[in-house]
């Protein structure tokens, strides 16, 4: 196996009042390690301690006790911080800057200029339905276009490794579907991915494997598929077949497991009924959208080509 993207050994955060007595063990004894490609949940309820991890491993705080890299080295070196994009749960964006002006500020200072600038902020304001607005300013916008234009900031360096904290915060449903899709493109590029969330449902739908915090220690981490599998149960899905031979096959269950059954009809999300029934609309309707329009695949550099 290659060399993590994320690592941490007993990583700890003790933060001390101004005698240097202790106040609040954040962080206790985090051990980390994530892959490239992966996409990593950080759970926890308020006051878990996703934050101060996620600060430790942005460089923005030295850790009590332990250790952590990004890439090999630490997070607090530049060479690092090249190769990082970041998401806050809130962006604090210039409020008078445009949507294109606040991508061109940020790919500044990560050195790009000239063409590639400029195609990237195109790509990328497309990317996330925002090409329409991309001369107002980012203070006039909803949350979830604030959110949007976050997003693409963090991706205007192409970066290696996305650490996004709450990343469909103050999205639509369609939005939320557009990030998920985007987030599973970014990893099939070879993009490594830590975020965090209270959405469990986004979680499920995009996360290869999380760690569930609680008071700054680890309580469980894996595969969404070994955390949430009932190896002592076990589903049936059919073609609905005809009353009748409901009750034959329930009555056969029956006889061999000693157990009846319970049969109901599966549903679609309420997201998928929503992203259905919202794109139909909009394919009808041609009108100039006064929100976000319709956000397309991947911004071609993030592709590679």
């Amino acid at each position: 196996m290659s060399d993590p993207i994320v690592s941490t050994t007993a990583l700890s955060k003790t933060f001390r009042d101004f005698w240097c007595r202790k106040k609040v063990a954040a962080v206790t004894d985090l051990n980390l390690s994530i892959q490239k490609g992966e996409i990593f949940g950080l759970l926890g309820p308020n006051g878990s301690g996703k934050s101060t991890t996620l600060k430790l491993l942005l460089g923005l705080l030295h850790p009590t006790r332990g250790s952590v890299s990004i890439f090999g080295s630490s997070p607090r070196k530049a060479e690092a911080r090249r190769r990082l994009g970041y998401l806050p749960e809130d962006s604090q964006l210039y409020q008078q800057l445009s949507a294109t002006e606040t991508l061109q500020f940020y790919g500044g200072l990560f050195g790009l200029k000239g063409r590639i600038l400029q195609e990237r902020t195109e790509q990328l304001l497309d990317m996330v339905g925002l090409t329409h607005a991309s001369d107002r300013p980012v203070g006039e916008f909803s949350r979830g276009m604030t959110r949007r234009i976050g997003l693409a900031q963090a991706l205007i360096n192409d970066p290696d490794l996305l650490i996004l904290d709450e990343p469909t915060a103050g999205l639509d449903p369609v939005g939320c579907r557009q990030t998920k899709d985007l987030l599973q493109a970014l990893a099939k590029r070879g993009k490594t991915i830590l975020l965090c969330s209270h959405l469990m449902a986004d979680v499920e739908d995009v996360c290869n494997r999380v760690m569930l915090l609680h008071n700054g220690h680890s309580l469980a981490i894996g595969a969404i598929s070994e955390l949430l599998q009932q190896p002592d149960r076990i589903r049936f899905s059919l073609e609905a077949p005809d009353p009748s031979q409901i009750d034959a096959i329930k009555t056969t269950i029956h006889d061999i497991c000693g157990t009846i059954p319970q049969v109901d009809t599966p549903n679609i999300s309420l997201e998928t009924y929503f992203v259905n029934t919202v794109t139909q609309a909009a394919a009808q309707n041609s009108d100039t959208p006064s929100g976000v329009s319709q956000a397309t695949e991947l911004a071609p550099f993030l592709k590679g080509t």
